[in-house]
């Protein structure tokens, strides 16, 4: 059963790491088509390619710490110091994304 679950979650991460590469374009394609933007929407757009890239980093630390061998304890922790910080900074973009919102809604009122 532990297995299965083990199983499921590196599946969840790999299919995320496809979506974060596929998001990071989507992004970059539609920054060069050089729209007339105005600040809120520059900064939505930093936060998203923020979210996108950090849970990046997150996927593949993941799965380098799966790949390494258990006896490097010194990449084994400094992989999982990177896998805690870039699941901390995906969370803070990701609460960034509806406050920065709310602030500019705001802001217009």
């Amino acid at each position: 059963m532990h297995s299965v679950n083990l199983f499921c979650h590196e599946f969840v991460v790999a299919v995320s790491c496809v979506a974060c590469i596929l998001g990071l374009l989507m992004l970059w394609d539609n920054n060069k088509q050089k729209k007339q933007k105005d600040e809120a929407q520059e900064t939505e757009e930093i936060l998203l390619r923020m979210s996108f890239a950090y849970w990046l980093v997150y996927c593949v630390a993941f799965g380098i710490e799966k790949i390494v061998l258990p006896n490097w304890e010194g990449l084994t922790m400094t992989l999982r110091i990177t896998i805690a910080l870039s699941y901390l900074l995906t969370f803070s973009c990701i609460l960034s994304l509806p406050l920065h919102k709310f602030a500019v809604h705001r802001v217009e009122e």
